[in-house]
C-alpha cells in the first residue's frame, strides 16, 4: 500500500495466492508479468496509474478468480487476455476510461458473476455485447429452473450514454433484462443529445438509424443589395448529422453558420450573408452527412441592385432617394493594398439613417468605368482591398442611386510595395559609404606629410642657407631640429622645387610688450 513500485515485483513466491499492490506508481502491466506465480486467485491493482495492459499480462495466470483494477487510467482493455484467465468471476473495471467496448468483449469471461463497467468514459455500445456473452447465452437457452445458473450482477451506471439511435439495441435490452443478469443500478440515465439529457433509458424511444435528407424552402433566391441574407436548409437524419455550407467548392466561415434540432431527427442551419452584395451571387451548398452517409442541397443566391425596376416577391419597394443628401467622406487607414473608408450622411439622409442605402464607387483616377459597391442601411464604414502599389485611385461615396457630388470623393495613391528589408540594406550600405569617406580623409592627410617631409629634410642641408639669426648652439642641431622648429605657416628656411634659393621673407618685428607665440611641431597640426 502506497509504495513507491515502478512494476510487479520479480522475487514473489511461488505460493503466493493474494497480492494487493495499491496507491502505488504502476503504470503497465508488461507481458508475463506473474509468470512466477501460478497459484495466484486474487489480484487487487486499485488506484495506480496503469495505462497500458499487455495482451499476455495475465498469462500462466488459471487459478486467478478476481481481478480488481478500479482507479487506474485505462482507456481500452485486450479482452482476448481473458483466455488465460478461465475461472475468473469478479472483474470490477469501474473509474477508469474505458469508450469502447468491442462486441468479442464478453466472449472469454463464461464464468463471470460481478462485472463492473460504472464510471467510465461509455456513450455508445451494441446489444451485440451481450447478446455474445456465455451468461447470457446459456439463461437464454435453460429450459429448466433458473435456479441452477448463478447470477451475474452488471454495473453500466455513470456513464455519459448518448442516447440517439446507435444506442437503440442497448436501451432495449437493459429494458428486458432480468435473473440471472442483474443490474446494479437500473435507472441508467442519457447524457445526450441536449433534449435527452437527464432522461432515463426507460423513458426514451429510439427510432431507427437514416441517412441525412436535405431540404430547402427555396432554391432559387432574389434579393436586393446591402439587407443581411439567410440561407436556410432543413436535415431529416439519425443521428444528428454534422452540417456545413459551401461556396465555390470553399468552406465557408463557422461563425456565420449556425445549426440546432427543431425535433428528434430533423436540424435546421442556417448561413447568415451581412451586407449582400453582387459579387455574394451564386450557389450556395448545404451538406450535411453521419456514419451512414452524406447529402446536400444547392441554394441559387441573386443579388440585384436595390433601385431595380422589379422588385422580388417578399420585398417590400424603396422610397426615393431625398434629393439633399450629401455625404461627407474621410480615409480611416490606408495600407500598401487598401484604405478603409468612414463616410457621414448629413442633411435630408440623416433624418431616417436605419433606411439610407449608399454606392460606393471604387477605380483608379483615370479609369473611365468604376467597381459599383452598394451598402445597406446602418453602415458607415468599408475596407477596399487587394488594390495595386504606388497607383493613384479615387472612392466616391453617394447617397442610393445618386451621382456623387463634390466633396464626396477622395483621391489617394496607394504606399510603395518596398519590403522592409530592401530599406534596411539601402540604409545600411549609405552608412557603409559614409563612414569610409570620413575615415580615409585624416589617414589620407597623414600618410602624405609622412611621405614629404623626409624628404624635404634631405635636400635642406646643401639646398637652404643657415639661418642668419640664431646662436651657434643653435645652428648646431638645426640639422635635427629643423622639422619641429619650423613655426606653423613659416615659409623659412623652406626649398624652392628645382634646388634654388627662394627670396626670403623679413623677419616679423615684435611689437613691444605683445610675446612672441610658441613653436608647434608638425604632429600638432594635424
Amino acid at each position: 500500500m502506497s509504495a513507491l513500485l515502478r512494476q510487479i515485483p520479480a522475487n514473489i513466491p511461488q505460493d503466493i495466492r493474494k497480492i494487493r499492490i495499491e496507491n502505488s506508481h504502476l503504470t503497465e502491466l508488461p507481458r508475463g508479468s506473474f509468470e512466477n506465480v501460478s497459484a495466484l486467485e486474487y489480484l487487487w491493482l486499485n488506484f495506480n496509474n496503469i495505462t497500458v495492459m499487455h495482451i499476455k499480462s495475465l498469462e500462466y495466470l488459471p487459478a486467478l478468480k478476481e481481478l480488481r483494477l478500479q482507479g487506474n487510467k485505462l482507456s481500452s482493455v485486450p479482452w482476448t487476455a481473458f483466455q488465460d484467465t478461465p475461472t475468473l468471476k469478479i472483474l470490477d473495471l469501474k473509474h477508469n476510461r474505458l469508450d469502447v467496448l468491442p462486441e468479442h468483449a464478453l466472449r472469454y469471461l463464461p464464468n463471470l458473476t460481478y462485472l463492473d463497467l460504472s464510471s467510465n468514459q461509455l456513450t455508445i455500445i451494441s446489444r451485440d455485447v451481450f447478446y455474445n456473452w456465455p451468461v447470457y447465452q446459456r439463461s437464454q437457452r435453460t429450459e429448466g429452473p433458473l435456479e441452477a445458473i448463478s447470477n451475474a450482477v452488471l454495473a453500466l451506471h455513470d456513464n455519459p450514454w448518448i442516447c440517439d439511435c446507435r444506442l437503440r439495441g442497448f436501451v432495449q435490452f437493459i429494458k428486458s433484462v432480468g435473473p440471472p443478469i442483474i443490474l446494479m443500478n437500473s435507472y441508467l440515465t442519457c447524457s445526450g443529445p441536449k433534449f435527452r439529457t437527464g432522461k432515463f433509458f426507460h423513458e426514451v424511444e429510439l427510432n431507427s438509424c437514416m441517412k441525412p435528407l436535405t431540404s430547402a424552402l427555396d432554391t432559387n433566391l432574389t434579393v436586393p443589395a446591402g439587407l443581411n441574407i439567410t440561407l436556410t436548409c432543413f436535415v431529416q437524419a439519425s443521428p444528428s448529422p454534422a452540417v456545413w455550407w459551401t461556396y465555390a467548392l470553399k468552406l465557408l466561415r463557422a461563425f456565420n453558420v449556425s445549426t440546432e434540432p427543431i425535433s428528434e431527427d430533423t436540424v435546421r442551419s442556417e448561413l447568415l450573408i451581412p451586407a449582400a452584395r453582387p459579387a455574394d451571387a451564386g450557389n450556395y451548398t448545404c451538406t450535411a452527412a453521419n456514419f451512414l452517409g452524406n447529402t446536400s442541397v444547392a441554394i441559387n443566391l441573386r443579388v440585384v441592385a436595390p433601385w431595380a425596376s422589379t422588385t422580388p416577391r417578399g420585398w417590400a419597394p424603396m422610397a426615393p432617394a431625398e434629393p439633399g443628401a450629401h455625404v461627407e467622406v474621410r480615409i480611416a487607414k490606408q495600407t500598401v493594398y487598401g484604405i478603409t473608408l468612414e463616410w457621414f450622411a448629413a442633411a435630408a439622409a440623416a433624418a431616417e439613417p436605419g433606411e439610407t442605402w449608399y454606392t460606393l464607387l471604387v477605380g483608379r483616377y483615370d479609369a473611365a468605368q468604376k467597381d459599383t459597391i452598394y451598402i445597406g442601411p446602418g453602415v458607415n464604414t468599408y475596407s477596399v482591398t487587394d488594390l495595386l502599389p504606388a497607383t493613384k485611385y479615387e472612392v466616391c461615396v453617394a447617397v442610393r442611386n445618386q451621382a456623387p457630388r463634390k466633396g464626396q470623393c477622395v483621391v489617394f495613391v496607394t504606399g510603395s510595395d518596398v519590403s522592409q528589408m530592401e530599406q534596411r540594406e539601402k540604409l545600411i550600405h549609405i552608412v557603409v559609404i559614409v563612414c569610409a569617406m570620413v575615415l580615409a580623409v585624416p589617414a589620407g592627410m597623414y600618410a602624405c606629410t609622412a611621405e614629404a617631409l623626409p624628404g624635404c629634410l634631405a635636400r635642406c642641408p646643401s639646398a637652404c642657407p643657415r639661418r642668419r639669426r640664431g646662436s651657434p648652439a643653435q645652428a648646431a642641431g638645426s640639422k635635427e631640429s629643423t622639422l619641429d622648429s619650423l613655426p606653423a605657416g613659416s615659409e623659412d628656411g623652406l626649398c624652392r622645387p628645382d634646388g634654388g634659393r627662394g627670396a626670403r621673407r623679413p623677419p616679423d618685428r615684435q611689437e613691444p610688450g605683445k610675446a612672441r607665440p610658441p613653436h608647434r611641431n608638425s604632429a600638432d597640426l594635424y
